[in-house]
This record gives C-alpha cells, sequence and structure tokens, in this order.
C-alpha cells in the first residue's frame, strides 16, 4: 500500500508538472489571437520552452546519478509553474522567451530525479511506470481547458492564475520526500547503492533509442503545437475546435500510456514499441491529410500510438544503462519533449512560407524513422525470457 500511495502521488506530482509543458502549447493561439504573432514567432515560445530544457535534463540525470536529490520535486514544479504564470503579463516578446524558458528548466529538473524514485517505488513494474507516466499525460491533457478557463475571457494577463497547480504539486511531494527520508537507504540497497558495472550497459542499443525518442518527439511536439491552429482550419471552428483537438491529442496520449505499460507486461518491450511506431504511421497521416471532424479520431489514434512506448522507453533506457540510471531517463524523458520543441519553429516558418498542411507533412515521416532505430533492438539481456538470468528490476 504504501508503494501504490507513492506511485499515485508521484503520478500526481508528475501532471502538475507537466500540465505546464501542455500549457506551453495550449498558449500558442493566444499569443497569435492577441499579439498578432506569425507562425514561426509563436512557435519561438515553444523553442524557449524546450531548448534549455533539452540541454538541462541530461545534466539533472548526471547529478541524481551521483547524488539524491528528493527536494528537486517541490522546488522544481514551483519552478515549472512560475514561469508559465509570468509568461503572459509582459508585451514584450523577450520577456515572454524568458519566462518560458525558467518554466522549461524546472520541468528538466523535475523528471530525472521523479523518474529515479518512481523506479524505487515501482520496484520493477511497467505498470506502475505506466502509471506514473500517466500522471503526466493528464497533465498534458489538462493544460488546454486550464488555459482556456484562466484565459479566454481576461486575456494573457490572467496567466498568473495558472501558477495553481504548481503549489498544489509542490505540497503533494512533502510526503513522497518524508517517506524517502525514512526508507532510502533500504530502497536504495537494490537500485543505486549497487556497485556499478559498466561492462552491463549497452551504449550502442541506447544510443538507437534516444534517435527514436527524438523522432517521436518531432512529431508529437509538432502536432501539439500546431493542432490546435491546424483544426482550426480544417474543420472550420473557432478557438472551441482548436482547444478540443489539443485535448484529443493529449487525452489519447493518456490511453496510449496505459495500453503501453499493459501489453509490457505480456510482449517483449522492445516489440511493443515498433507496433506502436508502425500504427503510428498512419495515424499521423490521417491527422494531417483527412479534412473535417475526422481529424479528432486520428489525432487520437496519433498519440496513442506515439504514447505508447512513451514510458517503455524510459524503462528500455534505463536498463540498457543500468550503471548510469538518472543519465538515462534525463535523455529519454528530455528528449521526448525538447527536441520536437526545437524544431517547431522550422514547421512556423515552412508554414509561413508555404502552408500549415505542407508543413505538417514531414511529420508522417518521424514514426517511421522511430520504426527504424527500434528494429535492430533486443529487450535488455536481464529482461529476456530466454535468460536464466532475468532478474526483475528494482
Amino acid at each position: 500500500m504504501a508503494a501504490n500511495r507513492t506511485i499515485l502521488l508521484l503520478s500526481v506530482g508528475h501532471g502538475c508538472v507537466d500540465v505546464y509543458q501542455g500549457s506551453v502549447a495550449a498558449l500558442i493561439p493566444f499569443f497569435v489571437a492577441e499579439r498578432s504573432y506569425s507562425y514561426a514567432v509563436a512557435s519561438g515560445i515553444v523553442l524557449a520552452a524546450s531548448l534549455l530544457s533539452s540541454v538541462a535534463q541530461p545534466l539533472f540525470g548526471v547529478l541524481t546519478d551521483r547524488w539524491s536529490l528528493p527536494w528537486l520535486l517541490p522546488a522544481s514544479t514551483l519552478l515549472g509553474g512560475l514561469g508559465v504564470a509570468l509568461s503572459g503579463l509582459s508585451g514584450s516578446y523577450a520577456l515572454t522567451l524568458v519566462f518560458v524558458a525558467v518554466s522549461g528548466v524546472g520541468i528538466a529538473a523535475y523528471h530525472p530525479e521523479s523518474a529515479r524514485v518512481a523506479r524505487i517505488a515501482s520496484l520493477g513494474s511497467h505498470t506502475a511506470m505506466g502509471w506514473f507516466s500517466l500522471g503526466g499525460n493528464i497533465g498534458f491533457a489538462a493544460a488546454p481547458f486550464m488555459v482556456t478557463a484562466a484565459i479566454a475571457t481576461g486575456g494573457l494577463r490572467f496567466t498568473p492564475l495558472l501558477v495553481l497547480p504548481a503549489l498544489v504539486g509542490s505540497v503533494l511531494c512533502l510526503p513522497v520526500l518524508r517517506a524517502l527520508t525514512r526508507a532510502d537507504a533500504a530502497a536504495e540497497k537494490g537500485t543505486s547503492a549497487r556497485p556499478v558495472n559498466r561492462d552491463l550497459d549497452d551504449t550502442a542499443s541506447f544510443v538507437k533509442l534516444s534517435l527514436a525518442v527524438a523522432f517521436r518527439s518531432v512529431a508529437f511536439m509538432g502536432l501539439s503545437t500546431f493542432i490546435a491552429l491546424y483544426a482550426r482550419q480544417r474543420t472550420g471552428g473557432g478557438t472551441t475546435a482548436g482547444t478540443a483537438a489539443l485535448s484529443v491529442l493529449y487525452l489519447g496520449g493518456a490511453v496510449g500510456t496505459v495500453l503501453g505499460g499493459r501489453l509490457a507486461t505480456r510482449f517483449d518491450r522492445v516489440a511493443v514499441v515498433r507496433g506502436a511506431y508502425l500504427i503510428s504511421v498512419a495515424a499521423v497521416a490521417g491527422a494531417v491529410l483527412v479534412p473535417g471532424p475526422p481529424l479528432y479520431l486520428f489525432a487520437a489514434l496519433a498519440s496513442a500510438g506515439l504514447y505508447v512506448p512513451f514510458s517503455l522507453q524510459v524503462t528500455l533506457g534505463q536498463d540498457y544503462l543500468p550503471s548510469r540510471v538518472g543519465t538515462a531517463s534525463g535523455i529519454t524523458l528530455g528528449l521526448a519533449v525538447s527536441v520536437g520543441g526545437v524544431t517547431g519553429p522550422l514547421i512556423g516558418a515552412l508554414a509561413d512560407a508555404t502552408s500549415l498542411r505542407t508543413a505538417l507533412i514531414p511529420l508522417i515521416l518521424m514514426p517511421a524513422l522511430s520504426y527504424a532505430m527500434v528494429r535492430p533492438l533486443n529487450e535488455p539481456l536481464a529482461h529476456r525470457p530466454s535468460s536464466p538470468a532475468r532478474v526483475k528490476q528494482p
């Protein structure tokens, strides 16, 4: 029960952090409407949130490999919320970029340590890690509703209201910190306190997996950045149509995360990831190319397909680099968002030069490239059913 309670608290706290990753994309239509930003300029806001995060997250991963830093959980939650809360107060584009970048650093600091703690609490359960990841997906999904509720009537000056999830999330971290204080020594016996043997690391497989995560990030972040605007064009609806499309995208991701954890209890994780990427190719194509209301169905299928591998790739990365779990978590979780954010302005510039539909077509290729990266991978040795050395990873 104690482990389940810890995972539940971590999952809800994860949602209170990832709501700010979703909020940046959800704010884009409001920045465009209120400040008349072009596609490229607006996507630069997503870039600012992602760029520092992409550099900082692996660095925080290295730190958590060396030291236990549970205090990062409440501190980074507050930092992530404050950055987004301040983003709409100034009409200055430069200050907006600074504030969302600060939020990105907070989010980057949260994920490696939270993944380390969740790994300890889950006792190697893919299902438990799936629930932890689900919390982040729900945070993503809630972001459009939260942003619309706070800003639709009063405009960007009401962004300070968006700090509320951060306050809740930081409080929810406190019982986890107390539990870690009492039990960290025992938990660490089975994890980071083990003798470090880098001969067990499969760096080549980890690099291929990381490339797959990067291509997936371009597909998902490209859709999440522009689908609200795209849905308004393709369906003829207004702000509500865009908010609905973004929410469907994020909810599909939540379903995919839970499904991925369930499938991993029955099948080889690598096989599940391969199949999900193949399905995602067709689903992303439908979301980009099929006009009208079916866009919502394909958006849900695309996000579900892209999120089935999400928690599985985190645990695969940890198992490919068992001597550097924090680093593996920082890279896989960081690349899952940051690379897509970095490529966002390129998509925006292409949309300004041609059309948004044309700019989104290259996203169809991304899950195919992810599949190409994971196709030669094997399940880590200790997790292969045929291996006599199979052990349950903590």
